[in-house]
């Protein structure tokens, strides 16, 4: 599933690329399902006003603000998106990544379809996701497949390589926890950020300390991934938190 080489890397950049591992086919339904939900948009759905991110409509009523951002519990939306989070081809890999044979997808963290919309889209600030997560352990791992093409120009995700096996300070995060751009240290790590560029059927793993962001999306085109989130099953959500709000779902072993 994978080799050395490629668990090595993940370990040390907090990051891994696998290309085309989604067939076109389960891509081409869930671009149909995802469609059908858009208009009108299917509850549960995160609209972009909700974030307030840089870019975003200041509220439901100004222009753009029904503008979705995710489309909510894909888990349970379809059975195609059940089909490929608890594929062999992501969990066997996820297992290996995560070194644990029992592991579970989180229906608390991401399990969504990002849109990202031109002219209407924000930019997410440097973070990591483990800033809200609340678990025994902050060593989870994100599987985003991209169903287009991801690139800088239409909002694709930047990561800063080995910035998750570092122990970065509170001072270093502002008050909503994004990594602050005007200290001079943050800005010689971003500086050192690569891009995510991707196909449909490729596949981004990242930990849940990787730094990421994404600018606004400026192509003429919705740009849509769907991303799940797995934990070892010993590594508990804290009780009464977000994070233990729904069950999580042991995956299969073959």
């Amino acid at each position: 599933m994978l080799d050395h080489a490629e668990i090595t890397q993940f370990r040390e950049q907090g990051f891994l690329i696998v290309r085309n591992l989604a067939p076109e086919e389960l891509c081409s339904r869930m671009r149909d399902v995802i469609a059908d939900s858009m208009d009108p948009p299917l509850a549960p759905v995160e609209f972009e006003t909700d974030v307030q991110y840089p870019g975003s409509p200041t509220d439901r009523l100004s222009p753009g603000g029904d503008t979705p951002r995710r489309l909510l519990h894909a888990y349970t939306r379809d059975a195609i998106f059940r089909q490929w989070a608890t594929s062999a081809s992501v969990v066997d890999r996820v297992r290996l990544l995560l070194g644990a044979q029992d592991i579970a997808l989180s229906q608390n963290h991401h399990n969504c379809v990002m849109t990202k919309h031109p002219g209407f889209s924000s930019a997410t600030l440097w973070h990591q996701d483990i800033r809200y997560w609340l678990f025994d352990q902050p060593n989870l791992v994100s599987v985003w497949l991209a169903l287009g093409d991801e690139n800088d120009r239409n909002g694709g995700v930047w990561l800063i390589p080995g910035s998750h096996r570092e122990h970065l300070e509170r001072g270093r995060f502002d008050g909503a926890l994004f990594f602050r751009q005007d200290i001079p240290g943050n800005q010689a790590t971003i500086e050192t950020a690569v891009p995510a560029e991707l196909a449909c059927g490729d596949t981004l793993f990242f930990h849940s300390r990787t730094l990421h962001a994404a600018n606004r999306n400026r192509s003429g085109a919705i740009k849509i991934s769907v991303v799940f989130t797995y934990r070892d099953i010993n590594n508990h959500p804290l009780a009464g938190t977000r994070s233990a709000a729904f069950p999580d779902i042991p995956c299969p072993v073959a």
